[in-house]
């Protein structure tokens, strides 16, 4: 990839996380990466941090882009979309999108119906590149794209794709929103635990390496989560009266509804935001 030239519409957290793993895994150099936007503070941001080119232009993006990054929210999609449409036929460059809930097929109506689109569903531990992301590719994407589609997103983290479009739905549901639920687990850990007793330094840092070694043990593992669970639950142990309080509460039906509500909102985005 390091010939491709890679645009970026869009210069927030997601574009930054992507292109400081870009350049950092040495598959694209800087000056073949070009970002536009209208906040010319986080174009000044990315020029100074990655050396990148940058323009207040999205179509001269497009222009020079054999891919095409779209990192904005899906209420702007359609917007953007339209206005560069004209120069998207013209250049045919690779559409990447990770506008939650917005379908390939709206994108191919605003941008052209030959128009080669994968959608991508990150998540925001890709800005230390240690990123989940689900992958889904129209019928446009030849299978040279798609594998530039995977390197760019494997510069941050994990990559996976999906064959049903309705599936990024659930992906979104999983491991976009994923990261704010695991955080909400580990603020509530914590609390109980200061209120507990333990100092707040303690609890936090303590709260932190658990989480931290407990997912890296189950990544690092050949073992199923239900088995790494019952290796460290003694009968009539501390984990066990923790985890049948947990049972008590209802965390399996609480987590469906998380996961159920994020997928239903992603569905609806599409029909908010979407091709009417």
């Amino acid at each position: 990839m390091e010939t491709k030239k890679i645009g970026f519409i869009g210069a927030g957290n997601m574009a930054s996380a992507l292109i400081g793993g870009l350049i950092a895994s040495d598959d694209v150099s800087p000056e073949n990466i070009l970002v536009s936007d209208i906040n010319d503070a986080h174009l000044n941001e990315m020029e100074v941090k990655f050396g990148v080119r940058t323009s207040c232009d999205n179509t001269q993006c497009v222009a020079k882009a054999d891919v095409l990054v779209i990192c904005v929210k899906p209420q702007l999609m359609s917007t953007i979309c339209r206005e560069i449409a004209n120069t998207v036929q013209e250049n045919q460059p690779l559409i990447i999108s990770v506008a939650a809930g917005i379908t390939t097929k709206s994108m191919a109506n605003w941008l052209g119906e030959k128009t080669a689109i994968v959608r991508a569903m990150p998540n925001t531990p890709a800005l230390i590149q240690t990123g989940a992301a689900g992958l889904y590719a129209n019928t446009e994407v030849s299978v040279e794209q798609k594998d530039t589609a995977e390197n760019i997103l494997r510069a941050v983290g994990v990559v996976l794709w999906v064959t049903d479009e309705k599936e990024m739905n659930h992906v979104t549901a999983l491991s976009g929103s994923g990261p704010a639920y695991l955080f909400k687990v580990m603020e509530a850990m914590e609390n109980a635990a200061i209120e507990l007793g333990l100092a707040k330094d303690t609890a936090h840092v303590l709260t932190l390496q658990t989480a931290l070694g407990a997912a890296k043990l189950a990544m690092e593992s050949s073992e199923s989560l239900i088995h790494l669970r019952e290796k460290v639950t003694s009968p009539g142990g501390t984990t066990e009266m923790g985890l049948e309080a947990m049972q008590d509460a209802g965390i399996d039906d609480m987590f469906k509804k998380v996961l159920k509500a994020a997928s239903d909102r992603a569905e609806e985005l599409s029909t908010e935001f979407g091709e009417k």
